[in-house]
């Protein structure tokens, strides 16, 4: 089967929760999946549920347990390279069939690695291996070189009348 670049962006809510109903359907149907998460590191409720119930997905977090308010931390780019870095080595190393590259986007747009330092390991995709970028402000080299561009388009959001996050749907 060949594999595809596939990225999920835009203001809207879903581009996360759209690459997971992507694992799920893939482990369901026998692939082996990998997720990393750049600039999350807090503990949501898919998280807790991939690690508890769902052995077949494997998931790490590159980031803090806090949110990036203005700049990013040393701490924050040094965890996203770092993360980058085992991204690259499990993207060649042929043990998944479905690599998703949660908040990558975002990574991008705050510089905790280059459009260059994510195109380079896109480019070692083998050609059997799906990957999925996920996060708002996609660069526009990224967009290029990807072959389905999901954009999420916030219509409506009740988190404009105040509603926060709310455990199981949001967080």
């Amino acid at each position: 089967m060949k594999g595809y670049i596939q990225v999920y962006t835009g203001d809207g809510k879903g581009k996360t929760t759209a690459a997971l109903g992507l694992a799920l359907r893939a482990v369901g149907a026998g692939l082996r999946v990998f997720i990393g998460q750049f600039a999350k590191g807090m503990e949501y409720s898919e998280i807790k549920t991939i690690r508890e119930r769902l052995p077949e997905i494997t998931i790490r977090q590159y980031g803090r347990d806090c949110f990036i308010v203005k700049q990013p931390t040393e701490e924050d780019i040094k965890l996203a390279r770092q993360g980058l870095d085992e991204i690259k080595e499990i993207v060649q190393s042929g043990k998944y069939d479905v690599v998703i590259l949660d908040e990558a986007n975002i990574a991008v747009h705050f510089g905790l690695f280059s459009i260059d330092d994510l195109l380079n390991v896109l480019d070692l995709k083998p050609k059997n291996l799906e990957i999925i970028v996920t996060g708002r402000k996609a660069h526009p080299e990224l967009v290029k070189a990807a072959d389905l561009v999901t954009e999420m388009l916030e219509i409506k959001h009740y988190y404009q009348n105040g509603v926060s996050a709310r455990k199981g749907i949001e967080s």
